[in-house]
């Protein structure tokens, strides 16, 4: 008996990718999805005979075993015990057709598929090529399966996205660049889990537990941040950026992983929320796990997670880092779809997912997945981190003014201001949804109450650090007043609300008025300290722009209007690649009553304007022609235009921009080539040394060739 020998392998590309959802994919090599079958055709050179056995063999991993669940035996027509099994279809004279399935809870990785046939007592073995198996939410067997077509488009499928920033009164959307698809990102993604930690000490379990999406997410949650097993991105949160590039700069995902696998795993320089969570979500949509991106507003670091985030403030109202507790403009991390085995079907549904390296969990800096479920229903002693996120959502805000004496006032105790418009993108368009109901029930209703309740028990926090009634009924204000230690909340004597006199513009002149009322019918001398400070998102001080001191008079229920302003002169070199401002008034009576009155701004920049000069088809070039002020009063220099996008240009387009007078518009033009179809995001980025990006994206419908 002569074995039959195979002269090629057809992995019936097209095929296999439309019906695998994996077209998208710019790689020759077969990307397929678990639980489900897929077609090969081998073309021989020898006739096959009747009585000859065909056994397939598919392994994954460094050392394939069975009993690790990373290779499968199975023979024609027979299901073997892995789940694996293959059967034969009609085909051509000298070919043969085969139909492979894989288990939907099999292992994802790239895979070698050998052929071993018996003819008589000749046996043959053949490698019949690689694929790489990915999770599949279209199968309603797999951990991540989606019921929601239009959900599956947007959070496997879709290659952008927006991620908002800014404040809870003044949120900005900003474009994302997931890039998913794109050339080499998968491979990346799988060069990550090959080196985390967890695969360097024991590769074989490690590859063993990648059939499971809570495992793979956390591993990759602890891969995207560099602190531990030198991932991809490395975090700053001061200083100067002159080493690597400022994080506000990065417009997407594909550029910073290419760089890191590029640069032989060394850790891109910076990142910060929003980075990790773009490029968290590129690898897990790659991977085939459902991800969104979330942001939350006004979001607690509580250290200690105590459900209290204590801020403490000088007279002059300076910021004193008395405490490692903070609470961040917004957070942002992510969210991933699957179910949880470990915890049961209660918890099913949206994780919390989140790599920012705030705080190690288990000794190595990595979040989740935390079920939304859990947070919302305050089971905080529940895998993965699940307290921490119910801590970033629902802790208490307490100020207190920090006199020299070492005297500490608590002056104000909010319960409402920490996790606000929790928002992500809408299915199918840019819109933003607020997500908050998934994370709390209603702030101040009965059944919030309990969840409280019922989380501290569960975190073993003493009753002392429980909100009384009265701070629980307080609504939120602007301003804090103060309060006795021991006593009810005293009625204020005075108020204070800080306002924008006009929107806030880069390169010109900040005005704001501090508006001041006696409530009583006392005549009253306020001493007014205001400072501004060039701030983080995460309201850490960057740069002193301003203090001055008034004395006020008060006549009975007089209101008195102080006019401040904030010169560009005064920020310009403080916000060179940020435009956020932190304005503090701390004010005194002499009776003793304390106020703190706080304004965070942002300061806007001219838009930029995109227009695409004809039609976009794949193949077919098209000129986009960008046009963009300078917003200073000066002349600048060595700007630079970026654009990125997916399935639009291949890799990030730099265009100079040599100077521009003050206030001066320019206008650039550059060609793409769609090489994708489908609802494209075109990024475009002003960068300059002078002022902090301007950025702006238009989505383009790019009709097929």
């Amino acid at each position: 008996f002569l074995a039959p020998k195979i002269a090629n392998v057809n992995w019936q590309s097209k095929l296999n990718k439309d019906a695998h959802h994996t077209s998208d994919y710019s790689s020759t090599e077969a990307i397929l999805r678990r639980g489900q079958a897929f077609s090969i055709t081998l073309n021989l050179q020898t006739t096959v005979q009747s009585g000859d056995n065909f056994t397939f063999i598919a392994s994954t991993g460094p050392s394939p075993a069975e009993s690790q669940q990373t290779k499968a035996i199975f023979n024609l027509s027979e299901e073997g015990d892995s789940g694996w099994s293959a059967t034969q279809e009609p085909s051509e004279p000298g070919c043969m057709n085969f139909i492979i399935f894989s288990p939907a809870n099999a292992v994802i990785g790239r895979y070698k598929l050998k052929l071993q046939i018996v003819s008589g007592n000749k046996i043959s073995s053949t490698l019949l090529g690689q694929f790489v198996l990915l999770f599949n939410p279209w199968c309603p067997n797999d951990d991540v399966y989606m019921a929601n077509e239009k959900e599956r488009w947007e959070y496997v499928l879709n290659e952008s996205g927006i991620i908002f920033q800014g404040l809870e009164k003044y949120i900005q959307p900003e474009a994302w660049n997931y890039g998913q698809f794109e050339e080499g990102i998968l491979d990346i993604s799988l060069a990550i889990l090959d080196r985390s930690l967890n695969h360097c000490q024991d590769p074989a379990a490690d590859v063993s537990n990648r059939n499971n999406p809570i495992y793979v997410s956390r591993v990759v949650s602890a891969m995207v941040n560099s602190n531990d097993e030198k991932g991809v991105v490395e975090g700053k949160w001061s200083g100067k950026y002159c080493s690597g590039i400022n994080p506000l700069q990065w417009s997407g995902s594909v550029t910073i992983l290419r760089k890191w696998y590029r640069g032989r795993y060394k850790p891109v320089r910076y990142g910060q929320c929003w980075v990790f969570a773009g490029v968290m979500c590129t690898v897990l949509r790659s991977l085939g796990i459902p991800t969104r991106v979330i942001t939350n507003f006004n979001s607690a670091h509580d250290r200690n997670i105590n459900l209290s985030v204590d801020k403490y403030v000088d007279i002059s109202g300076k910021t004193l880092h008395l405490t490692k507790d903070s609470v961040w403009n917004f957070h942002v991390w992510n969210e991933s779809w699957f179910i949880r085995r470990d915890l049961g079907s209660f918890y099913d549904g949206w994780q919390v997912l989140d790599a920012t390296p705030q705080e190690r969990s288990k000794g190595i800096y990595q979040c989740g997945p935390a079920s939304t479920r859990a947070i919302k229903e305050g089971d905080v002693n529940l895998d993965y981190d699940t307290s921490f996120v119910f801590a970033a959502v629902n802790a208490d805000y307490v100020t207190w003014i920090h006199y020299s004496n070492k005297r500490k006032e608590r002056i104000y105790s909010n319960t409402r201001k920490i996790g606000k418009f929790i928002s992500t993108k809408a299915v199918g368009t840019n819109s933003r949804v607020d997500v908050t109901a998934n994370y709390k029930y209603p702030e101040g209703s009965r059944k919030e109450r309990q969840v409280y309740k019922k989380a501290l028990k569960l975190l073993g926090v003493r009753s002392t650090a429980k909100r009384t009634k009265i701070e629980r009924r307080r609504r939120q204000s602007s301003v804090a007043w103060r309060q006795n230690m021991t006593q009810p909340a005293q009625t204020p004597s005075i108020s204070g609300k800080l306002i924008l006199d006009a929107s806030p513009v880069i390169g010109q002149d900040i005005l704001l008025t501090l508006a001041l009322q006696n409530l009583t019918s006392d005549f009253k001398t306020v001493k007014v300290k205001l400072r501004a400070s060039a701030i983080l998102y995460t309201r850490k001080p960057k740069a002193e722009i301003l203090q001055l001191s008034r004395s006020i008079k008060l006549g009975s229920e007089e209101v008195k209007k102080i006019s401040v302003k904030i010169s560009y002169s005064q920020y310009k070199s403080a916000l060179m690649d940020d435009r956020k401002i932190l304005v503090t008034a701390v004010c005194e009576t002499k009776q003793g009553a304390s106020l703190l009155v706080e304004k965070d701004i942002v300061l806007q920049h001219p838009f930029l304007t995109i227009k695409v000069l004809g039609p976009t088809v794949v193949h077919k070039a098209v000129n986009v022609q960008v046009t963009f002020t300078n917003p200073l009063p000066e002349v600048v220099t060595d700007c630079v235009l970026r654009a990125e996008g997916s399935g639009l240009l291949k890799e990030q387009l730099r265009i100079n921009v040599a100077r521009m007078d003050p206030m001066e518009s320019s206008t650039v033009q550059f060609e793409i080539i769609p090489y994708s179809s489908g609802n494209r995001q075109l990024q475009v980025d002003l960068v300059c040394i002078h002022f902090s990006d301007i950025k702006g994206f238009v989505m383009l419908d790019v009709a097929p060739a």
